[in-house]
């Protein structure tokens, strides 16, 4: 198994469409939409190709269509294990449409989809965040690809706007190593804070390249 892979969608980008339906009374929650995008650089610098989005689709389908309940959480995990006391939802759904997976899912009334649910009752928009495995190319490309599962993730205000992870940059910036010393010198000795302040201007300088 490759490394840990989760990419998420706002509800806008997902093209999320939210269901109900009365089944004997009882009133079920749906979401349905692009649960993992195929063929394009999306906003980790990944690219999945069509071929290892197909193939990871194509299984997933199977395992839900032979009873195996595929479950996800609300808001996503760090690691590919699924814990039950944040399970919100079951994947009911999974198939291909042009170069994305498209997919369908199903509220439960655990906890966590309770209050999904009345989230999404009260006009709350909510992503969905795939969570898989796979191997990643210097370049972004995706091979290897397998999904575990489908989360359901809050949104930024702003569609695109997903933070850049600052401290991963500061590890491969040149003078990163340098900067995280100075801080802690900082501590110790205030002489230190003009030639942080000069680090950090720089640093940001860089980010906008």
């Amino acid at each position: 198994m490759g490394v840990a892979l989760v990419e998420k969608l706002s509800f806008d980008q997902a093209n999320i469409q939210v269901e109900s339906v009365d089944d004997g009374g009882q009133k079920n929650l749906f979401m349905r939409g692009v649960f993992i995008q195929g063929d394009v650089k999306n906003q980790n610098q990944r690219v999945y190709p069509i071929n290892e989005i197909n193939k990871a689709v194509k299984s997933l389908k199977e395992k839900i269509n032979s009873g195996f309940s595929v479950l996800g959480e609300a808001d996503h995990p760090e690691d590919l294990t699924v814990n039950l006391d944040r399970v919100s939802h079951v994947i009911t759904e999974m198939d291909m449409h042009g170069a994305d997976g498209i997919g369908k899912l199903k509220i439960l009334p655990t906890p966590m989809g309770n209050l999904v649910k009345t989230l999404l009752e009260s006009g709350v928009k909510l992503g969905v965040s795939s969570r898989g495995s796979g191997n990643v190319s210097e370049g972004g490309k995706v091979s290897d690809f397998e999904i575990v599962t489908v989360d359901i993730v809050a949104q930024p205000s702003a569609p695109d706007a997903y933070p850049d992870p600052i401290y991963e940059k500061l590890q491969y910036y040149k003078k990163g190593g340098s900067l995280m010393e100075l801080a802690e010198a900082v501590r110790h000795d205030k002489k230190a804070q003009k030639h942080l302040t000069k680090g950090i201007v720089s640093f940001i300088d860089s980010l906008k390249i």
